[in-house]
């Protein structure tokens, strides 16, 4: 059995008419990902009654994060918004394809791909870099996103724990994938590809999975979406709900259900240490060991 590659982005074909890598909104996970958010705008909505309440009880329990949080709550689902349908899936899902077009290449060779995939990427975390620091409130500075709780646990410790767990968790869930998809021989071709092209592609790979992908998404799934649901409920059910977004945003029906279960597992981790670099540490730990998977595989 061969593990799947659940955060690693699924990337679209290349070749074909450039407008239908675009036309991605007519996608049923995509119409997915709208329930989830109005979903989770009703919950929040319900909890905001609540909301010392609930803070304070995660606080002192298990979760460490606070309602202090340096943008407003309301400008969350906006944000989001702005984030998914103007960076996200534009650049992770039709960048390649742009490339391609700009290139008059149908078919980008693997090295091209790779860098690519990097160049994109780098574009991506910069921009959604200037994006929250729009949100922020005054007196405050994008930094915070990273700044640790005052809550002293030992984030490295909580890291190794929730890799291992992690790894527990998606080995039982890829049998459940197994049974319905069928077994894969590689996990992902293009991906397998790229790594075994060259240096430069293997590098690429290995910069854009194992560094900007964990920093970006973590920055903005756990960072900026997590905290914000759990200063207005409570912290479990804010890790649900951005779990959920988060696999969700993959727009992977075949990896939904083990892109749940890492988003819960790096919610739990940040949620228990108050330190993103926990999570980030175990999301760029998965990667690495799925890009082991797939090049051996």
């Amino acid at each position: 059995m061969i593990l799947a590659s659940p955060i690693l982005n699924p990337k679209p074909k290349f070749g074909g008419h450039f407008s239908k890598s675009l036309a991605i909104s007519t996608n049923p996970l995509l119409r997915c990902s709208f329930f989830t958010t109005k979903f989770s705008s009703t919950l929040l909505k319900c909890h905001c009654g609540t909301h010392n309440k609930d803070t304070d009880k995660s606080t002192q329990g298990f979760s460490v994060l606070t309602s202090d949080i340096p943008w407003k709550t309301e400008s969350l689902w906006s944000t989001m918004a702005l984030y998914m349908f103007n960076l996200h899936i534009p650049l992770g899902f039709g960048g390649l394809s742009i490339v391609s077009y700009l290139l008059h290449q149908p078919v980008l060779d693997p090295q091209t791909e790779a860098l690519s995939l990097l160049v994109i990427d780098i574009l991506e975390l910069l921009a959604t870099l200037f994006l929250l620091k729009s949100t922020i409130k005054p007196n405050n500075r994008l930094l915070d996103i990273f700044k640790v709780n005052p809550v002293e646990r030992n984030w490295l410790l909580a890291s190794a724990l929730g890799f291992g767990v992690l790894i527990l968790l998606v080995f039982l869930t890829s049998i459940v994938v197994d049974g319905l998809y069928g077994i894969k021989d590689v996990n992902n071709l293009i991906l397998k590809e790229m790594l075994v092209r060259s240096d430069i592609s293997k590098g690429a790979c290995i910069t854009v999975y194992c560094i900007i992908t964990p920093i970006l998404e973590e920055m903005v799934y756990r960072g900026f979406m997590l905290a914000s649901l759990a200063s207005t409920m409570n912290w479990k059910q804010a890790v649900v709900i951005s779990a959920a977004i988060f696999s969700a945003a993959h727009l992977s029906g075949e990896n939904f259900l083990q892109l749940f279960v890492i988003g819960c597992i790096l919610g739990c981790s940040y949620c228990g240490t108050g330190n993103l670099s926990s999570s980030i540490l175990i999301h760029s730990l998965y990667n690495a060991f799925t890009l082991i998977i797939t090049f051996l595989s």
